[in-house]
């Protein structure tokens, strides 16, 4: 799903025109952009959790020349799905292979056994 097709998926849902809801949209993504370089966390019940996090300085290779290159410290943004979001995904997932039922188990023949 691409942006504009969020946009079109709330138009259709809260009955606005297209332009009412890119402000909606924009305005949340703006918000939570706002919040992450301020450093706060954005929590979504039952969504999931904006962050960033920290990472340390490296020293790196230009793949192309093999050259090593200071990689300096930043944030990065990271998002961690609610256990309420992952179950969602796993179990009603559209188009997902179903597991297959175990096979029924086969009983084994009776064996003959020859009396002496």
């Amino acid at each position: 799903m691409t942006k504009a097709d969020l946009i079109e998926e709330v138009s259709r849902v809260v009955e606005m025109t297209r332009k009412e809801s890119e402000v909606i949209v924009e305005a949340i993504f703006d918000s939570i952009v706002r919040s992450l370089r301020s450093g706060d966390k954005i929590e979504i019940r039952g969504f999931g959790s904006f962050r960033t996090r920290q990472r340390q300085p490296r020293i790196g290779r230009n793949p192309k020349t093999g050259a090593r290159v200071e990689v300096p410290a930043k944030k990065i943004p990271y998002f961690k799905p609610s256990k309420e979001l992952k179950d969602v995904v796993n179990n009603s997932a559209v188009g997902a292979p179903v597991p297959a039922a175990a096979p029924a188990p086969v009983e084994p023949a009776a064996e003959q056994v020859p009396n002496p």
